[in-house]
Parts: C-alpha cells; sequence; structure tokens
C-alpha cells in the first residue's frame, strides 16, 4: 500500500475543544452506519489515525507497509500530533477517524463529558529491566531520586498525562512531596537542548530521545517512572469516537482486527519494526537498529489502568474512578 503520512496541527485553541466536548457525525467518505468497511464499498475504506511522532508509532507504518490493513479493507492516512489531548478533539469531529494515544489522555476527555472510546490496547512499558521512557538529568545536579525533584523543573510532552501523573507518584513512593514538583510542556525533540541549557531541570523522554540522551555523558538515569509507579503500564491504546463507533461498527471491527494483526506482527518482528523508522521519522539507521521497543499487543490491560484510574482520582486529574469497560468498544 502507497504510503501515506500527513501532519496535524494540533495548537492550544484545538485542544481546548477536548475539555468541552462535541459530537461527531460520520466522516466523508465512510460507510453506512452499520456497514462492513470494505465490504460495503466494494473496495478499501479510507481512514485517518493519529498518530505521536516516536518510535511505536513505527508498528502503525509497519502494519500498512505488510499490507496487514489492506488485507482486512482499510486504507490508512497517518497524521501526526504532538500528544494524544491534542488529538482527542480531531477524532470528536471526524477530523481523525481513530487516533493512537496514551490512554490517561482519553480517561480525562471522558470525565470532561467527550464521548471517546478505547478501540484496542497498543503498547506497553516493561514491568522490569530497561524500560521505554525514562526521566534524565544532568549527571552533575545532584538529583539522586524522584524526591529530589520537588521544586525542580521536568519537562513533559503535554500536561497532567501520564508523564507528570507517574512522576509525581514516584516522587510520592520514594518519600518527597509530589505537589512540590513542577512541570514544563514541550515537545520531545527540544527537550535535550533546553535540559543543556538549565531551563528545566529533568526531562521526560521515550525512545528514541532517551537513548541519544544518556549516550551523551553528561547525563544521567534518575529512573522509570511507568515502572515504578504502575509496572507495565500501557503506554499507548487506539480509539476513536463514541458516535464513530456506534455508526461504523463495521468499519471500527476491521480497523480492531488490522491493528491486532499489526501488533502481533510487530512483537514478532522488531527488526522488522525498526527498519521503518529511518523513513518513518527520519531517524539515523544505526540509532534505530539499536533502540529498545515496547511491548506491542492489543489486548488491553484492564487491570493497569484500573490502577491508573485510582492515580487519577488521587491527584486530582478527574472527579471519579474512570470506568475502563464502558469507555471500550466491545
Amino acid at each position: 500500500m502507497k504510503k501515506r503520512f500527513a501532519t496535524l496541527l494540533a495548537g492550544g485553541a484545538i485542544a481546548a475543544l477536548a475539555l468541552t466536548g462535541c459530537g461527531s457525525g460520520s466522516p466523508s467518505g465512510s460507510s453506512e452506519p452499520g456497514g462492513s468497511g470494505a465490504a460495503a464499498s466494494g473496495g478499501l475504506q479510507k481512514v485517518t489515525v493519529g498518530v505521536l511522532p516516536i518510535a511505536p508509532s513505527g508498528a502503525m507504518q509497519y502494519g500498512i507497509d505488510e499490507g496487514i490493513f489492506e488485507k482486512h479493507g482499510l486504507d490508512v492516512e497517518l497524521q501526526t500530533g504532538q500528544g494524544g489531548a491534542a488529538m482527542l478533539p480531531a477524532v470528536s469531529t471526524g477530523t481523525m477517524n481513530f487516533a493512537v494515544g496514551n490512554p490517561l489522555s482519553v480517561m480525562t476527555a471522558v470525565d470532561k463529558g467527550l464521548d471517546m472510546k478505547i478501540v484496542t490496547g497498543y503498547s506497553n512499558s516493561k514491568a522490569e529491566g530497561e524500560d521505554i521512557n525514562a526521566v534524565v538529568v544532568k549527571a552533575d545536579s545532584g538529583i539522586e531520586s524522584f524526591a529530589d525533584l520537588a521544586g525542580k523543573t521536568t519537562a513533559v510532552n503535554t500536561l497532567k498525562t501520564q508523564g507528570d501523573l507517574t512522576i509525581m507518584e514516584s516522587a510520592a513512593i520514594d518519600g518527597g512531596d509530589p505537589k512540590a514538583l513542577k512541570f514544563s510542556e514541550m515537545p520531545f525533540p527540544d527537550m535535550e537542548a533546553q535540559l543543556e541549557r538549565g531551563n528545566v531541570d529533568a526531562i521526560w523522554i521515550p525512545e528514541p530521545f532517551q537513548a541519544k540522551a544518556l549516550a551523551n555523558k553528561d547525563y544521567k538515569l534518575l529512573g522509570y517512572p511507568n515502572q515504578k509507579a504502575l509496572p507495565g503500564l500501557p503506554t499507548m491504546v487506539t480509539f476513536t469516537s463514541g458516535s464513530f463507533a456506534s455508526e461504523n461498527p463495521g468499519i471500527v471491527s476491521d480497523f480492531k482486527a488490522a491493528v491486532t494483526e499489526t501488533l502481533a506482527a510487530a512483537e514478532a518482528d522488531p527488526e522488522g519494526v525498526r527498519a521503518v523508522l529511518p523513513d518513518f521519522m527520519g531517524m539515523d539507521e544505526s540509532v534505530a537498529k539499536g533502540l529498545k521497543m515496547e511491548t506491542f499487543d492489543a489486548d488491553l490491560p484492564t487491570e493497569v489502568l484500573g490502577d491508573m484510574g485510582k492515580l487519577t482520582v488521587k491527584y486530582g486529574y478527574v472527579e471519579k474512578d474512570p470506568d475502563v469497560g464502558a469507555m471500550t468498544v466491545q
């Protein structure tokens, strides 16, 4: 299938829509409600899928290149956004049919009245060993534990999501005051330079930025907040709007089957996923070959998500425990 990769421009105004909630109808070109994707139209069903510009998103391109989505009747166009929260309004209004983003953004949006549905799991952090996102600090910073981040500023890609949530809980586990932590929002590619300049004291980064930063002797690993706070935490899920799911069950079913097959193939062939990253992200081939990969799995680890939901209440992200089952496509 021909590679399709576009850029989503999601500024503060559109991100704010995620807090207000808005309905969505079937996007132009979708099958009639209750249709079955390709079978309903006799050809490939075009769908747009939002992804983050990070290495695990390469699994989607891998599935496209391997013809898995085409096999399930889907012609996929990928669009990029800075964070899951920025993609929510695009999914809600039908600009995107699906997106791949962190489940906390979906939980928060649902709590605020946005009708969103998780379709599948996608990727999970490592429960032990070397994890796939980390907090990195300067080697001479004197910061030795998450508790030492009190009064310091840590960069995260978006506020009130998995980065700051797990870092605050990690600080609490280390005996610190999570309320004393400060966070600054910025894109992953900008973080290392801001750390070097002293504009932030710590950075929360995934691969490939983690490996690049830790290759510099001037920086050191502080720790893995996902692993400390919520071992095996799902880093990303696929999601759609509730209205799109109800109006297009056939397309959602086709997408779910394609993603499930894609992620199983990606987990079995990590070298194949790494091979798409130079073109997909403009990544140096030597960096891609040595990249640590997340665990790809379409199954949704509801127990860990439930534990994360409790933390969202603890830290005031949401008002009540999220109902993971109710926000999942059955």
